[in-house]
């Protein structure tokens, strides 16, 4: 079997970041999967599943009510290794394009006060596994990156 494309990347370079994983057609259209690169892999610690977990139910309920792109948003959800998020978005874009909205995004859930939303039984699988104390110091520290990111961290290492 071939590697898929996410295996090809060295990750061993692989910093921080905001990147085009791939981009594939469905019909006419274009999806495009970022890969937002909360730690540096295979250096840092993974998030815990807790605050994976909250960041994932905060940024969804974000991007899905974000009025200029929330028809685009396809899916927001983790990484298996725990050190980051994949978003797929409608249309042939850049990292650039969604910059801002992924940057909002994680200052929403830095800034985030009150329940989680869909923290309940009724509403979750696992509505328990949730740390927002951890989620907010994930949200401020990639915000922060994403305030000070550099070109190299919007396009994958060679």
């Amino acid at each position: 079997m071939e590697k898929i494309t996410s295996f090809t990347i060295d990750h061993q370079k692989l910093q921080p970041g905001l990147y085009v994983s791939r981009k594939d057609r469905v019909g006419a259209e274009t999806v495009t999967t970022f890969d937002l690169r909360v730690t540096k892999p295979n250096d840092e610690p993974v998030m815990n599943t807790g605050e994976i977990h909250t960041i994932e139910h905060l940024a969804a309920t974000y991007l899905r009510n974000e009025p200029r792109w929330k028809d685009r948003v396809l899916y927001f959800g983790p990484m298996g290794c725990r050190t980051g998020f994949y978003l797929l978005m409608a249309g042939d874009l850049s990292s650039r394009d969604v910059l801002e909205l992924v940057r909002e995004c994680f200052r929403f859930v830095a800034e985030f006060q009150g329940e989680v939303p869909g923290a309940s039984a009724k509403d979750c699988g696992h509505y328990l596994d949730m740390d927002l104390p951890m989620a907010k110091f994930w949200g401020r520290r990639y915000g922060k990156m994403l305030d000070d990111i550099t070109d190299d961290r919007l396009v994958y290492p060679k």
